[in-house]
């Protein structure tokens, strides 16, 4: 097949032939002179394989071929017209979406303001917002699912990523508790105590398992999923729990106390993730940026 010479120059050239129907008007209009004007309309019919305007001294007119030429030549200007048009709409915020996944403590606490922040400066991007445990909220990242992910406690290699920041823990108790008056608790004093955990899926019991001080795992300990489970057995005196700052709003209960512990060792890096050697589009930059300020606020 042979390769087409022509340009977007060619094309407008053209439409301003079909316009002022005559060569020397329309050469000026495209500012040429008339032989490189009349060389863009050679090249395009030498393209065509047939003429597209019949030429006379007085009279330039489109053959029934140009004719058709020009309505397909103005529906590619409109698309064009309007895909640049899109294309403004994106790189000003106009339109545009923004899928993140978090953490549901990040979910909970950072990301209301942060969505609210953003929406109030581009009311016409939607944001998506999915709270799901650190292991889900990779899996969405890696599918291309969300444009972000606010995670903790994982290896992220394989991601671009910064540090917001680093929580520390409490232990959450009983405030008839032995250990509810102290100022700051070791793990150590918590070994051999009944205990509430999370699920081993979730990034703050992986963190726990990890840490020698806590001693061997209670086989006795309660495991459930939610941090408002915890709470509810936390309160009833079924055993203590070790939770990330962050949750802590689950636990303002009468009857419960938070209690820091100090051990150093002992913190949850909360981290925002996306896809190496993936760019980001203008709309997701911007709710990068403002994730980041929330968290680092």
């Amino acid at each position: 097949m042979k390769q087409l010479n022509v340009s977007g120059r060619d094309f407008e050239a053209f439409l301003a032939l079909v316009q002022t129907q005559h060569f020397t008007r329309a050469a000026e209009q495209c500012h040429l002179s008339q032989s490189a004007f009349s060389q863009k309309i050679r090249r395009l019919e030498q393209g065509a394989g047939v003429p597209l305007f019949e030429r006379s001294t007085r009279h330039v007119a489109l053959t029934p071929e140009g004719e058709v030429f020009a309505e397909e030549v103005r529906r590619i200007e409109a698309d064009m017209r309007a895909a640049f048009d899109g294309l403004r709409d994106l790189a000003n915020r106009r339109v545009g979406r923004v899928a993140v996944a978090a953490l549901p403590s990040v979910a909970a606490t950072w990301m209301p303001r942060a969505i609210a922040h953003y929406r109030k400066a581009n009311p016409r991007i939607k944001v998506e917002l999915f709270d799901t445990l650190a292991g889900a909220g990779l899996a969405l990242l890696r599918e291309g699912r969300v444009d972000m992910a606010i995670t903790a406690g994982v290896d992220l290699r394989e991601f671009e990523s910064v540090l917001l920041r680093e929580e520390r823990f409490f232990l959450v108790c009983r405030a008839d508790h032995e250990l509810a008056a102290n100022r700051s608790v070791g793990l150590a004093q918590l070994a051999g105590r009944p205990m509430v955990h999370l699920a081993r899926s979730s990034s703050v019991r992986q963190q726990l398992d990890a840490q020698a001080a806590l001693g061997a795992a209670d086989t006795d300990a309660l495991e459930v999923e939610h941090l408002a489970t915890v709470a509810g057995l936390v309160r009833e005196g079924l055993g203590v729990s070790v939770v990330p700052e962050l949750t802590l709003f689950h636990f303002k209960r009468e009857g419960l106390r938070a209690v820091p512990v100090r051990d150093k060792a002992l913190r949850r890096p909360i981290v925002l993730a996306r896809r190496k050697a993936k760019a980001l589009s203008v709309a997701a930059r911007a709710m990068w940026d403002e994730v980041v300020q929330q968290a680092r606020a």
